[in-house]
């Protein structure tokens, strides 16, 4: 990711406050706190983490600013620490093999608060199908084990023994795993194709890159 150092510590305080008081700070409060002449000044470093894919912003909402990722922590002493095992890739984008690039050994220790609900492990995804849901290619996502979802939210689905992330549309009579990118086209669940809910999108880590 690459920010400047007050991109990076406006990043830390966003974080701060969200771990602290459960909300983030407000671009009055940014750029008090930086000792910026004006708001636009933090709106400039907030376009910037959003760019780089650090934050979304929500319009509308005063304080409308949410983290992509989720820190990864040291062990804690108390249960917020989750030891979460690498599982192999899943596709925003075109479907791909379930046991593709499988890592079993591979595990990554992370804060369940920033979750929602606790992830059972994660996924590496491959694609760019779901960008504008802040899931971009390399991203680690938390998955927690379900077979059932509701209409509208984000799932790891299994079509044929092949594995995607994407947000699950449900009909009357049919069911489309929707991309987050207009230059992909929904995809279909046919009626004689295997399909399954193999969890929920509960969150994401981005790597160093």
């Amino acid at each position: 990711m690459n920010l400047t150092d007050t991109q990076r510590a406006i990043l830390a305080l966003i974080t701060e406050r969200i771990e602290s008081e459960g909300m983030p700070p407000s671009q009055t409060e940014i750029a008090t706190a930086f000792g910026f002449s004006s708001v636009r000044a933090a709106q400039y470093h907030l376009e910037a983490l959003e760019r780089a894919g650090a934050i979304q912003r929500i319009p509308g909402q005063a304080r409308g600013i949410r983290l992509t990722q989720a820190p990864v922590r040291a062990p804690a002493a108390n249960d917020d620490a989750l030891r979460l095992p690498v599982l192999g890739r899943v596709a925003a984008g075109l479907p791909i093999g379930a046991g593709a690039d499988l890592e079993a050994d591979d595990y990554v220790l992370l804060d369940k608060n920033f979750f929602a609900p606790a992830p059972d492990y994660l996924l590496k995804v491959k694609g760019d199908s779901m960008r504008d849901e802040g899931i971009f290619d390399g991203d680690l996502i938390g998955v927690h084990r379900t077979a059932s979802a509701r209409n509208g939210q984000i799932v790891v689905a299994r079509i044929d023994d092949e594995i995607t992330v994407k947000l699950l549309k449900l009909g009357k009579d049919r069911i489309r795993l929707l991309p987050r990118n207009p230059d992909y086209a929904p995809i279909e669940v046919l009626p004689d194709q295997d399909f399954a809910i193999e969890g929920l999108y509960c969150g994401l880590v981005r790597p160093n890159r």
